[in-house]
């Protein structure tokens, strides 16, 4: 059996991302150690992958071969401050945080970004897009082999890049996700189910692995229907967030679809 470039893992954090690579890698690689700073959280993800778990920075093992920083992205700076591993590969999986915050803990270090959803899900698709970018060329490709042992798909991109494939992945999944949360709370005070809805967001994302979604707008913005426009907005006075973000979105698609129809 050829032997791996990496063998030991260590898991810094113990989320969503944390347990969809460790449950892709637990086969493959031997996962060592598994942080959280909440122990409870550390314990479940450890025992889950049959090995220690800490909720200490300084606890952290030292014989590993990689390490993937895996925490919000808002607690990578505070973690990256209280390591110190020299001559180890130390990755985070953020979309929008630089490469270069990791430089101070290791000379070879890099960015291995899934572009997935986690909600709640602990399997990865196969194909899932995966952004890297590393210190080095080696590096690189150690990071290409990970991502090939997931069944993933390698992109090699900057940090710069990455940060705005970061952001369209926010416009294209957490945004849509958002307003099927409001869709939802208007159907429950309507007593309407949201389930009927289902077959039209289906078709929605159908129609955009078809064509454009300039293409695709359809609704009373894009035909700057003002009647209709504000009759939704006379029935939303009593939700005037849920009115702010139909006024921002009804602008937007007035002046897109507008542009649209000059072509």
């Amino acid at each position: 059996m050829m032997k791996k470039n990496l063998q030991k893992i260590v898991f810094i954090g113990a989320g969503n991302v944390a347990t969809s690579l460790s449950d892709s890698l637990k086969d493959k690689r031997e996962i060592i150690q598994v942080y959280s700073k909440t122990l409870a959280h550390a314990k479940t993800l450890g025992q889950k992958l049959k090995c220690t778990y800490t909720n200490d920075l300084k606890k952290i093992a030292l014989h590993a071969d990689l390490y993937i920083i895996a925490v919000k992205d808002d607690a990578i700076e505070k973690v990256c401050k209280s390591l110190k591993l020299n001559g180890k590969l130390v990755i985070h999986t953020s979309g929008s945080t630089n490469l270069d915050i990791l430089k101070n803990i290791s000379k070879k270090y890099g960015v291995l970004w899934p572009m997935y959803s986690f909600a709640g899900k602990a399997k990865l698709a196969s194909g899932t897009p995966f952004f890297i970018e590393a210190s080095n060329k080696k590096d690189e490709k150690v990071l290409t082999d990970l991502v090939n042992e997931m069944k993933g798909k390698p992109y090699y991109i900057n940090s710069e890049e990455r940060a705005k494939v970061h952001l369209a992945a926010v416009f294209i999944n957490n945004f849509p996700n958002h307003l099927f949360v409001i869709a939802e709370a208007l159907c429950k005070e309507a007593g309407i189910p949201f389930k009927l809805f289902l077959p039209l967001a289906k078709e929605t994302f159908e129609n955009i692995t078809k064509q454009s979604p300039v293409l695709s707008q359809t609704g009373p913005a894009s035909r700057n229907d003002k009647q209709i426009l504000n009759k939704h907005l006379a029935l939303l006075k009593l939700h005037p967030l849920y009115m702010d973000i139909y006024k921002i979105l009804t602008k937007s698609i007035i002046q897109t679809s507008s542009g649209r129809k000059k072509l």
